[in-house]
């Protein structure tokens, strides 16, 4: 069972993070240990290990910038904020889960 839910979060649900995190981007900065909090109300068993990386590698993708409270030293929260490309694939990813949920929710109004 734990190598399927391996499988699970790497192919499956790393999506779903993206678009959480993306989502509460645009709502204003977020920052890691908050995201985690977030994440896991949602049920997800998210590591720092996990989503640190995460947030880097969208980073560097320019969907989220991110900043450092330089007064607090070079191990200052950093805050992440949706970039102008972060937006344009939030709108695309957005639609995209519209489409899956009409499609794969039973109660959907075009299941069935």
């Amino acid at each position: 069972m734990k190598d399927k839910n391996k499988i699970l979060v790497r192919e499956v649900l790393l999506a779903f993070w993206k678009v959480h995190i993306l989502h509460h981007a645009g709502e204003g900065p977020v920052v890691g240990q908050w995201m985690l909090s977030e994440l896991r109300e949602h049920g997800y068993d998210v590591s720092p290990g996990t989503l640190y990386p995460l947030l880097r590698r969208m980073e560097g993708y320019g969907w989220l910038r991110s900043r450092i409270d330089t007064q607090a030293g070079p191990k200052g929260r950093r805050e992440y904020f949706l970039t102008k490309e972060g937006r344009a694939i939030l709108k695309t990813l957005r639609e995209h889960v519209v489409e899956m949920h009409l499609e794969v929710v039973p109660d959907s109004p075009r299941h069935g």
